[in-house]
C-alpha cells in the first residue's frame, strides 16, 4: 500500500532510529498518529528543545546543555583518569557499573577510513589538548572490541604513550554468571590474552 506524502515521510523518519525497520517505523508512526497525538506532540516539542539547546560539552565532548558536562563539573572526579569512549551510551554504561570515579573522552565514533572519519573527526586535537594539561597519568582506552575500536585503541595508546602517559585496555572477556561453551571463541581469546595473576 502506498501511503500519503506526509505520512511516508515519517514513516521514513522513524527508520533512520537505531534498530527500527519497515513496519516497526510504520507501527509507530500509526499509534503516533491515531492514538498517540499529545505523545506526538511532547516529543516533537522535547525533540525541538534537544536540537536548539544540546551541545558537546567543552571538555569531554559528552552531550550537554551546560559549558561542562555534569561529570566534568563535578570536582570529586578523579583528574588523572581519562577513560576514552565511543559514544554518550558507553559513558552511561560504565557510570551504572559504579565502579569508575574518573573523568571521560567521548570520540563520537572510532576511526573509518572509508566512512571518511579520521582522528580529526574523532577530536584528537581536543584529546592530545586535554593530555597536555599535565593532570592525566591514565589513559583508559574503552573503545568496543571491533576491528575499528581496536584500530582505535592502537591510535589513542600511541598518542598517550608519546606523552610519557600510561594507557590501558579495558578487558573484554567472559561474562560475570557466563559459562565457557557458550561463549564465542574470539570473546575466549580476548579474556585469555587479558588474563590477570592471582595473588
Amino acid at each position: 500500500m502506498k501511503h500519503s506524502r506526509t505520512l511516508a515521510q515519517l514513516i521514513d523518519a522513524l527508520r533512520g532510529l537505531p534498530g527500527v525497520g519497515p513496519k516497526t517505523a510504520q507501527r509507530m508512526a500509526f499509534h503516533l498518529l491515531q492514538d498517540g497525538r499529545g505523545a506526538a506532540q511532547t516529543l516533537a516539542t522535547a525533540l525541538s528543545a534537544a536540537l536548539a539547546g544540546v551541545r558537546r560539552c567543552s571538555r569531554c565532548r559528552m552531550l550537554t546543555d551546560e559549558e561542562l558536562c555534569s561529570i566534568c563539573a563535578a570536582p570529586q572526579r578523579d583528574p588523572s583518569l581519562l577513560c576514552v569512549v565511543e559514544s554518550p551510551a558507553d559513558v552511561v554504561a560504565v557510570e551504572l557499573s559504579g565502579s569508575y570515579r574518573g573523568r571521560y573522552f567521548v570520540l563520537m565514533g572510532h576511526l573509518s577510513p572509508l566512512d571518511g572519519v579520521g582522528p580529526e573527526q574523532l577530536g584528537a586535537r581536543e584529546l592530545e589538548a586535554l593530555l597536555a594539561q599535565g593532570q592525566v597519568a591514565e589513559l583508559i582506552l574503552a573503545t568496543n572490541p571491533t576491528v575499528e575500536g581496536e584500530a582505535t585503541a592502537h591510535f589513542l595508546s600511541e598518542l598517550a604513550l608519546r606523552r610519557g602517559i600510561r594507557a590501558s585496555r579495558i578487558a573484554h572477556g567472559v561474562p560475570v554468571g557466563g559459562e565457557l561453551e557458550y561463549v564465542d571463541g574470539g570473546t575466549l581469546a580476548h579474556a585469555l590474552s587479558g588474563r590477570q595473576i592471582l595473588g
